[in-house]
Order: C-alpha cells, then structure tokens, then sequence
C-alpha cells in the first residue's frame, strides 16, 4: 500500500481531524514567516511596559522583561515545528532500523531489543531528564534526547511489523529470486513499512512538544533565551496570580498543536492497512 493511498481518504467525512490538520498548518506557517508576522523583536526589553495586560498593540501582553508575547508565541512555534520535526526524524531512523534488524536478523535482534527493553523500562521523561543532565541545554541535544526516547517506542512498533512482512509470501519470493539481504529489507520490507510509520511519526511530533515543554519548564530544555512556548511557561510562572495571562496563551498553544496531532495522528491509524492497526494501535 502506497503512502499516498493510504493519506488521501484521510479526512473525508473526519471534521475534528480535518480542523486538526488546518491548526498546524497555521503553526507551520507562523513558523515560516515568524519575522513577518511578529510583530514586535521577540528579545526587545522594554521594562516601562512589563507585565502588561493583553491589548493594542501587545495583544498577548508582555511578560516581566516588557517584551511581546505574542512575537514570542509566534517564534515559539518555529521551536515547536523544529523540535517535532527533527525528532520524528532520529526516532524514525535510529528506530527503525534497530526495529528492522532486530526483526530480520534474529541473533542481533536480541541483544538490541534487550536493550529497547530496558531503555522502554523508564518513563518518557525521566529517561529524558537523565540524558539531558548529561548534555548541556541547546536545541540540539534537546532534539536528540527527544528523538531517542522515542526512537525505542518506535523499534519496539517496527520490530513486531517486520516479523509480520517477513512471513509473507513476497518475502520468500524476494529471497528465492536471489534478493540479497539489503534488497529484502530497503526494497520490499521497507516499502510496506512507510504507512505506518507515518502514522507512529504523528504521535511521536505530539508527544515531542509535551516532553519539549516539560524539559523547558524544569529548566533543562532549550537555553532561556530561546522563545519556545516550554519557556514561556517556565519564567512566567512565578507571575500566575499577577499576569495568569503569560501563561494561559502558552498553555493553550501546547494544548491546541497536541491535540491536533492526535486527531490528525487518530485518522491516519483508522486509515492504515488492517494489518498493522493492532501493533500501532497502543501508540
């Protein structure tokens, strides 16, 4: 099953996914066109105006440095499309193909699913807040630690399809044709997989905003100086009962793009080839 056939019929009759899908369109396209579309430089001071409340022309207010918050919510959503993006790709990668070896290589597969298993033993966050204790706070290592805390998820998900696709009498047509095994794998195995990878890489980018926000707010994600809606939070916390609307406009940002994805991501699983729904289906 193609990828593109497996999308098109997506959000037909599906008014939630649909109005899911047109949120993060707005999100990818403040992301492009943050300077343009900011109104206000997201890092100007301006102390004569802090904590102001939402008006003409600071329509989110400003926070305790007197700058826009709404120049910051728009370049926050570069972070959030970064962040989602980059780490969506390394789980996929470093996932994938563990998830593939593993699968079709059995001895390897299991000493690397071992190690799944005990990397899948601590909850998404912990995990995350060790490996970023060992790592200094920057946008990459913050992309990467999110990436390969998904990454096992996403090895455990390949590992149970490809044992699936294996079995098939393709497969063994592959091999009795002579298919060496880097052919088997990247030419017939992994064709089918793309589906429903597509569908784990929806909840992954969901997931990856609240683990991004999460590790802002404990101060141990993206650098202070960065806007990202985890950032906003984390400063503007101190001021919930002074100015809560500092922290109501980040909120509701992280709340909307989450559960656009899994709307978006929930119609791409309904969707998917009736063989793979149920190794997704706890996803």
């Amino acid at each position: 099953m193609s990828v593109r056939h497996s999308v098109a019929p997506v959000f037909r009759g599906r008014v939630l996914a649909a109005t899911g899908m047109c949120w993060l369109l707005v999100v990818g396209i403040a992301a492009v066109g943050a300077p343009l579309l900011a109104p206000f430089d997201p890092l100007e001071f301006d102390p004569s105006i802090r904590l102001s409340e939402p008006g003409w022309p600071h329509l989110f207010g400003t926070d305790h440095f007197g700058r826009d918050s709404l120049s910051r919510a728009i370049y926050g959503a570069r972070m959030a499309i970064l962040i989602g993006s980059g780490s969506v790709l390394i789980a996929l990668i470093a996932g994938g193909l563990t998830g593939m070896l593993s699968a079709y290589f059995v001895r390897l597969g299991h000493m690397l699913m071992r190690v799944v298993d005990v990397l899948m033993a601590f909850p998404a966050l912990l995990l995350a807040l060790v490996l970023m204790t060992l790592l200094e706070r920057s946008v990459l290592n913050t992309v990467i630690v999110i990436g390969i805390v998904y990454a096992t998820t996403t090895a455990r998900i390949v590992f149970g399809m490809t044992l699936k696709l294996k079995r098939d009498v393709f497969v063994d047509a592959a091999v009795c044709s002579g298919a060496g095994h880097s052919s088997v794998l990247f030419r017939h195995i992994l064709p089918n997989l793309l589906s429903p990878m597509l569908v784990q890489a929806s909840f992954i980018f969901a997931f990856a905003q609240l683990q991004a926000a999460a590790l802002d707010f404990l101060g141990l994600g993206l650098p202070p100086e960065v806007p990202s809606w985890g950032n906003m939070l984390s400063e503007e916390r101190i001021y919930v009962t002074r100015a809560p609307w500092l922290l109501i406009f980040p909120g509701v940002l992280i709340i909307l793009s989450v559960f656009s994805m899994n709307l978006v991501g929930d119609a791409l699983r309904d969707s998917i080839d009736p063989r793979f729904k149920d190794d997704i289906a706890g996803v």
